[in-house]
């Protein structure tokens, strides 16, 4: 059974990270995929350490927390690189 269930998850993985190289994905479904791929990650520990995988509510909490602290850097980024040197 779990056999099974690993070549499926695998092809889901392969899959999601295939579409994930293709430069005209529209970047809602780039998002999902994204997402998705988590999931499938977080599924296969799950499945294959039992006990050790975050909960759905886990894994969306992090991931929120990660694309919150990416955004914050990006802003700092922008922002520095609008900043003008000062001249003494």
């Amino acid at each position: 059974m779990s056999r099974y269930v690993f070549e499926q998850l695998d092809t889901a993985d392969q899959a999601l990270r295939e579409n994930l190289h293709r430069n005209d994905l529209d970047p809602i479904a780039r998002e999902h995929m994204e997402r998705a791929l988590s999931h499938v990650r977080e599924a296969y520990i799950a499945t294959n350490e039992i006990g050790k995988a975050r909960s759905v509510q886990q894994l969306v909490g992090d991931l929120e927390k990660v694309n919150h602290i990416v955004a914050k850097v990006r802003r700092r980024e922008r922002h520095a690189a609008s900043t003008k040197p000062i001249r003494i």
